[in-house]
């Protein structure tokens, strides 16, 4: 494992973390004792990097978290844990005292006395405009209950308003070979300004692994059946805002182009990994395996220079015209 850092979050981080959303909710079912194999697995691979939220399972995956964090050495201090909030108050129930009770509540389950970083989770653009949630952000910081504060946003457009907040020391995006709008109008601001960024979905809801077809179905308390078309939430949260049948035809397209040494999760992941402005990329797991699986991009060397061409012509003439929702 190979680890960076971005300036306004000053230490290192594994490249590769763990998104913990799986281990909440919304996948599919994950028992207790299967997330906390999972968590186990990925620190053994060196990942130092976790990312959940309030509204996994309603709490279930801080919960989770917090409980394994104890079971460490130093009560896991040497972990960064990453959490959201905002949700829970979707379209317009944001207070300063609402965002530090989301906090404290957060703090409780994930057992810290301060968070490492807090993260507005996909509000709507006209509070992240009105700023007022970035000052209240501010002062939950002075108050000592958090060391970062970031957003976790859909489009670009919502990620230009947050870097230029005061503070904002982390913007997390939807980036992956369907996804590479943020090549051009994001990554080299955000490195100018030493903001970190967090890359989620790098498998498009595993579209990129390469092992779906057109029959594939999902669980019922799964997103990827109950919000394909964006019937719960932005449609980009599911496939990358691709139909799926589509999505799975576009992925057969790209299994050629894969090195023979490579699986295809690796490739997907080994790409967003080339691009020296993410901090780190934060792929899920459901089971044992593929939290072993995930940190191996890291130790795999750089895409060609040809190969990331490639996919970006490929990108413009095959891909971009079909993703639905912001972005």
């Amino acid at each position: 494992m190979r680890y960076r850092t971005a300036l306004r979050l000053g230490s290192p981080v594994s490249e590769v973390g763990l998104g913990t959303w799986q281990l909440g909710a919304d996948w599919g079912s994950v028992s207790e004792e299967s997330a906390t194999d999972i968590l186990r697995t990925a620190i053994d691979t060196g990942v130092t990097f976790l990312d959940t939220a309030d509204v996994y399972g309603d709490g279930r995956s801080e919960t989770i978290i917090g409980k394994f964090l104890q079971t460490l050495p130093d009560k896991g201090h040497g972990i960064f844990v990453a959490t959201k909030l905002g949700r829970k108050g979707y379209p317009d129930g944001y207070t300063y005292d609402t965002l530090r009770t989301w906090t404290l509540e957060s703090m409780e389950r994930l057992g810290r006395e301060q968070l490492d970083l807090t993260q507005l989770h996909c509000i709507p653009m006209r509070h992240m405009q009105a700023g007022k949630v970035f000052d209240w952000l501010r002062k939950i910081k002075g108050e000592g209950l958090i060391r970062h504060f970031g957003a976790s946003v859909e489009s670009m457009e919502e990620a230009h308003v947050c870097l230029e907040q005061e503070g904002c020391d982390s913007l997390q995006i939807i980036f992956n070979v369907f996804r590479q709008k943020p090549i051009a109008e994001l990554l080299a601001r955000a490195r100018e300004k030493g903001v970190a960024i967090i890359v989620r979905l790098p498998l498009a809801s595993g579209l990129l692994a390469g092992k779906f077809s057109k029959a594939t179905t999902f669980a019922v308390n799964d997103h990827r059946h109950y919000n394909k078309d964006g019937e719960k939430f932005n449609v980009g949260e599911t496939f990358a805002g691709l139909p799926f049948e589509l999505g799975v035809a576009l992925a057969d397209q790209l299994k050629p182009l894969v090195p023979r040494e490579m699986a295809m999760a690796e490739f997907a992941v080994r790409w967003i990994l080339d691009f020296d402005a993410v901090t780190t990329v934060i792929p899920g797991a459901s089971r044992v395996a593929q939290a072993q699986s995930n940190a191996r991009p890291s130790d795999l060397a750089p895409l060609p220079a040809a190969m990331h061409a490639r996919l970006a012509e490929w990108y413009d003439a095959e891909v971009k015209s079909h993703i639905r929702g912001a972005y």
